[in-house]
């Protein structure tokens, strides 16, 4: 098959090498037209690379820029800005753990894991189903697939399972709000009898998506078909209930939505033939412009070339998903 993209109404590829952004042009080249590119190396001294780790701290973490209210005193905000961080240097520049402030990078999350296999923190002391599996999904890609301590996270995920095979918020499953659980000192574990989260076991989905040995698991193809099972319904829970958010994108990616589990179910072997992949790809291919772009809600929009980053993102989805026929 020629190299380009199949199954879109237009085929965005030059807009996005005429977009500016050299980064979005390298991956383009690379993935979507398939040409013979440089190493991903030739990106990394790009000067917005070198203003992120000017901020980084010796430690390996980035410090929260935003105001933190009292009554969130005990959640780590500095390690959800290193989460942050570590995805705009992973996922647009490429940058993997040959980089010395990567490894460092690592080294400060890996040091959030608790020995469980969790990372905690961000909710306080109580377990994060949604930001302990993004964290994974970046430091696999990040080059650490083979690390024990990411074997020991995808074994915490798999006993945080609900009974019907996919993931909620322990608390959330507990009746709990989030100003309920900055005083409980120990986290809650999860009532599994109740219904799993299509937010939550979407981001879960990500890092057996990102990992080469765990994609094709029973367990993680049976999540997959629970998320693709709720595209556009309203989640069984509070947080992003509403099924507006199915079209709410951002990247790098971070919370659950049509691309995000598409991107996962492509990863994963599913077939574009599926009825509820093929729903999924005709709300994206019915909601691409002219000009190769798409009507979605963007979200996190303090990059101006997010819009690019969109289109690059969906061509991914549709190239794997139409070359595995």
């Amino acid at each position: 098959m020629k190299a380009g993209i199949d199954g879109l109404k237009v085929d965005p590829s030059e807009t996005l090498l005429s977009c500016g952004n050299p980064s979005i042009e390298y991956f383009t080249r690379r993935e979507l037209l398939e040409e013979n590119v440089k190493p991903v190396e030739i990106l990394w001294d790009l000067n917005p690379i070198q203003k992120i780790f000017k901020r980084q701290q010796e430690e390996g973490f980035w410090r929260y820029p935003g105001k933190i209210r009292e009554t969130h005193a005990n959640q780590d905000y500095n390690q959800l800005e290193t989460f942050r961080m570590l995805g705009e240097l992973v996922e647009k520049y490429g940058l993997n753990c040959e980089h010395p402030l990567i490894e460092k990078t690592a080294q400060y999350l890996f040091n959030c894991q608790t020995e469980e296999g969790d990372f905690r923190g961000i909710y306080g002391n109580q377990y994060a189903t949604t930001y302990s599996p993004a964290i994974m999904e970046l430091l696999i890609k990040a080059g650490y697939a083979d690390d024990p301590r990411i074997e020991k996270g995808i074994n915490w995920l798999l006993s945080q399972r609900q009974d019907d095979g996919g993931w909620a918020i322990p608390f959330r499953t507990r009746n709990k709000r989030y100003k309920d659980f900055y005083n409980i000192p120990e986290p809650l574990q999860t009532d599994s009898s109740k219904p799993f989260s299509h937010l939550v076991t979407g981001m879960v989905l990500r890092a057996f998506a990102a990992h080469p040995q765990t994609r094709q698991s029973k367990e993680a193809q049976k999540a997959g078909k629970l998320v693709a099972s709720r595209f556009f319904q309203p989640d069984k829970y509070t947080d992003r209930k509403d099924k507006k958010y199915w079209e709410s994108v951002s990247f790098p990616f971070w919370f659950t939505n049509v691309l995000t589990a598409l991107d996962s179910l492509s990863l994963m072997g599913f077939s574009r033939k599926d009825p509820q992949v093929r729903e999924g790809l005709d709300f994206l291919r019915q909601k691409q412009r002219p000009d190769g772009l798409f009507n979605l809600k963007l979200l996190m929009t303090r990059d101006k070339d997010l819009k690019y980053w969109i289109v690059l993102a969906v061509g991914r989805v549709f190239k794997r998903f139409y070359e595995q026929d």
